[in-house]
């Protein structure tokens, strides 16, 4: 599990992040975490989606899912969120994260590299302050004073909580190191701690368990496949936890539904330089040539990879991973013994360029030892790794480029696994060469179509990819092969129908080549309904007697699979360019993108303004001191509905537990500034307004410093809030006056000197899946498209498509909304505006012509959209001709023809 070079986050990794802090703000704005979570996915998708209590655990505890693929940095997010978890949803300085991982090596693993003041998980840590990190056995003897002062992060395997093992025993024995951490506590503390005995008898254990009762740890599932089927899970409950948060590629969404908050996508790991895709597939029943192909095409990358590091790039020696066969008493196999000799007496291969990698032998190991960076190390010359079932778990090595499989794909779990190695971008950044952005899979094998569906589904099922993009990212090598690719959805085969003057045997074939035939025996024809291979073709003409009928098959079966093919590619894959101008200001006397009002030249000075809390901010303290007093709240009198008491319950909780210092008031003021992050103030400013904002605070009556202390966080939530709020008025004055003011035309441009290009993969968060109807879509400029808001806005897509079939345009495409690097936007001061709709006229006089902008508003929507009216004009009238903006509503398509 080597550190990927994350010191700088990646966009998709901070938009997940941000979904993360948008879920924990709303849990406390709004009455339930249950409700928060529909909410924030309705805010950040466009969808709410429902949310899943976790049988066994308080039904409104926080709990969601993170979707990562595999190589998108799953353990670095996990290590992010924690600063996130004290500040946003617990609201301490200092929490108990309980941080479960599937395996002992992964634990051995998580805990070095979170321990590792270099490592770049342990910097995203210390991100939430002071912090110490402990295995299980180490946090069986953890002193009060650690609990109280750090952010402690307990790392155990998810087994360890499983009533029969020794660990979780000791977890509830009580332990005389632990007793300190059970003195001078209130009644309700002790009221929630578990006992032993019956009646008189009943005591109280100084265990780890209930010291973790007391703490409200937050649960971190790191890889949580399944793990909810397991009852450690369940046994998790029993700590009490504060919430839950899991992480995984492959969430379970349909036994025990798992909540997914943020689903990163295949595409957006390869656009942000993390994976190597696409997979290139070769099959090949010869398993000497299978492997003989494998070798030339790491000796080819090689000198790709040795031509980039003369010109200055990094070193890189592309690996080979190789699943033999395992060895059977008395049968034939292609174990790891008789690919090693192959090697070695076929191919030359030097012995220390092969290492073996199973149960019983530990070559990946010894490599480990024997060079500082392992099998990455430029003194270590493997090239070659031979596995049976699968690698040493946490083992990773992102110079792995090819997997060849010596068992048809037989064995499930290591072909994922060997596929996640062989997906990893080496120190995740792009290389010149597009061969060394890929993946390569040889596989021993006489049927491409198969093996290319069940790669496809190794790829959903282990690696988390989406299931209609998986069809983009496994792509046959060979062109000959690629007619044989019927799971990739762009190959359409035509029946073939001839007539033969005998009825054949099919009876007599296996029944995948049955499956592609039809028997009429009125009209004695065949009908050949997919393209047969020649291995298939061969067996087809043993099932008929007459050299005329064996000709007529051989010659039918030639047609199937080479004139009766026709290839869907669109617009994207044709290699067409969909470039769109975009706004542009000159600062400076020079012209650089709008994509941030923050650009814009403002007064912006904290002085002029009030420093006073509002009624509001009053209201909200008064009601968290009610609850931290032992009060609560139980009926929203907006809504009329009771309010959730899982919160205001952990409040009350932890004010117990985390006693917040005795600050003065200048203490107190220090830390607010320190943590509200806002760099386009000077410190001065900044801390000035906080100071008087504070001095006003306690003014009021009843408000004491105590109180102060104990509420900073809620405080300094209420003070970023409303620092937001007037720099968002001082940047709304500055956008409206910079371009609609006098001489806007000389500050702001619309040209092709910054233009937005549709990357060639289009990655939506959600696909349309035909609710609203059934459209054969044929000018959408990708094969995927992304999902619609309302039946209004499918009608609409259906009208640019049947203008595009017409001529009338030449592409289309569903723009995306919030995709870095995949969505086209214009700025305005207050936020982005992403249309719903671009379409590309088409060329005139061999340049390409316009480009249509459309949104479309429903009924409820049009008077909301004035903002987007104005800067949608404003690009297209500052635009030459190049650009063209509509807005539609009540479905007048007539305004979108006027446009063409």
């Amino acid at each position: 599990m080597s550190a990927i070079n994350v010191f700088s986050a990646k966009p998709y990794q901070n938009q997940l992040l941000a979904s993360v802090e948008a879920y924990f703000q709303a849990c406390h704005e709004l009455p339930s975490p249950s409700i928060a979570f529909t909410a924030t996915t309705e805010r950040l998708w466009g969808q709410g989606l429902a949310y899943n209590g976790l049988s066994g655990f308080p039904s409104d505890m926080p709990y969601f899912c993170l979707r990562v693929p595999t190589g998108g940095g799953k353990t670095w997010l996990a290590a992010k969120s924690v600063a996130l978890v004290n500040t946003h949803l617990l609201r301490v300085e200092h929490s108990v994260i309980l941080w479960l991982v599937p395996s002992k090596p992964i634990r051995q693993q998580t805990l070095r590299a979170l321990k590792d003041r270099l490592h770049p998980y342990h910097a995203a840590l210390r991100e939430a302050g002071p912090l110490t990190v402990l295995d299980l056995d180490e946090a069986k003897t953890v002193t009060r004073a650690t609990l109280d002062s750090s952010t402690t992060i307990i790392v155990a395997t998810r087994q360890a909580f499983q009533v029969e093992e020794e660990e979780c025993r000791k977890v509830y024995q009580s332990s005389g190191a632990l007793m300190h951490h059970f003195e001078h506590l209130e009644a309700a503390q002790r009221a929630a701690l578990l006992t032993e005995g019956e009646g008189s008898e009943q005591t109280v254990p100084y265990s780890l368990a209930n010291v973790l009762r007391l703490r409200r740890p937050f649960v971190i599932v790191d890889e949580a496949h399944n793990s909810r089927t397991e009852l450690a899970f369940d046994m998790l409950a029993r700590f009490r936890p504060s919430g839950v948060l899991e992480l995984t590629a492959t969430p379970d969404l349909e036994r025990t539904p798992s909540n997914v908050l943020h689903s990163v996508s295949a595409a957006e790991l390869k656009q942000a330089e993390m994976i190597k895709l696409p997979v290139l597939l070769e099959t090949e029943p010869n398993w000497q040539q299978c492997l003989a192909d494998a070798i030339g095409r790491r000796e080819a990358l090689q000198k790709l990879a040795d031509d980039e590091r003369r010109a200055g790039g990094a070193y890189l020696r592309p690996l080979v991973l190789i699943q033999s066969e395992p060895r059977r008493t008395g049968v034939d196999t292609l174990d790891f013994e008789r690919v090693r000799q192959e090697l070695m007496s076929n191919h030359a291969i030097p012995a220390d360029e092969i290492v073996v990698a199973t149960g019983d032998e530990k070559g990946l190991e010894q490599i480990d030892t024997d060079f500082k960076l392992g099998i990455a190390d430029p003194a270590c010359r493997v090239k070659y790794v031979i596995t049976q079932k699968a690698l040493a778990e946490g083992w990773d090595c992102p110079f792995a480029y090819i997997l060849v499989s010596m068992a048809s794909l037989s064995s499930a779990t290591a072909v994922e696994q060997l596929l996640g190695r062989v997906l990893r971008q080496p120190e995740a950044s792009h290389r010149k060469a597009k061969e060394l952005n890929q993946s390569y899979a040889f596989v021993v094998s006489r049927n491409f179509a198969e093996t290319a569906a069940a790669l496809r589904d190794r790829l959903v099922a282990g690696a988390g990819f989406e299931r209609r993009a998986v069809a983009e990212f496994v792509m046959a090598a060979k062109p000959d092969q690629k007619r044989f690719d019927f799971s990739s959805g762009k190959l359409i085969a035509h029946p073939v129908t001839v007539t033969l003057s005998e009825k054949p045997e099919l009876k007599a074939v296996a029944r995948p080549i049955r499956d592609k035939l039809e028997w009429d025996n009125k009209l004695n024809t065949l009908t050949i309904k997919a393209p047969l291979t020649e291995d298939e073709t061969e067996a087809l003409k043993a099932t008929v007697q007459s050299p005329a009928a064996v000709a007529v098959i051989a010659e039918a079966a030639e047609v199937s699979r080479t004139t009766a093919i026709e290839f869907f590619q669109t617009p994207a894959e044709l290699g067409e360019r969909f470039r769109v101008p975009q706004l542009a200001l000159r600062m400076q006397g020079e012209l650089q993108l709008f994509d941030d009002p923050e650009v814009l030249e403002y007064p912006w000075d904290l002085s002029p303004y009030d420093a006073n809390p509002t009624a509001e901010d009053l209201k909200l303290l008064g009601a968290a001191l009610k609850v931290s007093e032992g009060g609560s709240i139980d009926i929203d009198d907006a809504s009329g509905k009771l309010v959730s008491h899982f919160l205001p319950d952990l409040q009350r909780d932890l004010g117990l537990v985390y006693k917040p210092e005795n600050w003065d008031e200048l203490r107190l003021a220090t830390w607010l500034c320190k943590n509200i992050p806002e760099p386009s103030l000077t410190h001065a400013s900044k801390r000035a307004f906080v100071a008087r904002w504070l001095t006003q605070l306690l003014s009021n009556e009843g408000y004491t410093l105590a109180r102060a202390n104990l509420q900073k966080f809620l405080i300094r939530n209420r003070l970023e809030a409303q620092i937001k709020a007037l720099r968002k008025q001082a940047v709304g004055k500055a956008f409206q006056q910079t371009l609609f003011g006098e001489e806007a035309s000389q500050r702001v441009a619309v040209s092709d000197e910054y233009a937005f290009e549709f990357p060639p993969i289009y990655a939506p968060s959600r696909d349309y899946d035909d609710r609203f109807g059934v459209f054969d879509f044929r000018k959408h400029f990708y094969g995927r498209m992304g999902d619609f808001d309302s039946g209004e806005e499918f009608a609409c897509a259906c009208q640019l498509d049947m203008l595009a079939q017409k001529g009338r345009l030449k592409f289309w495409v569903r723009n995306l909304v919030n995709r870095d690097g995949s969505s086209f936007f214009l700025q305005k001061a207050d936020g982005r505006f992403y249309p719903d709709f671009l379409c590309q006229l088409p060329d005139h006089d061999g340049q390409p012509g316009p480009v249509l902008v459309v949104e479309y508003k429903g009924a409820n929507g049009w008077t909301n959209a004035e903002d987007d009216r104005l800067i949608g004009g404003l690009w297209a009238n500052l635009s030459n001709g190049r650009c063209r903006f509509v807005m539609v509503t009540e479905k007048r398509w007539e305004n979108i023809e006027a446009e063409l």
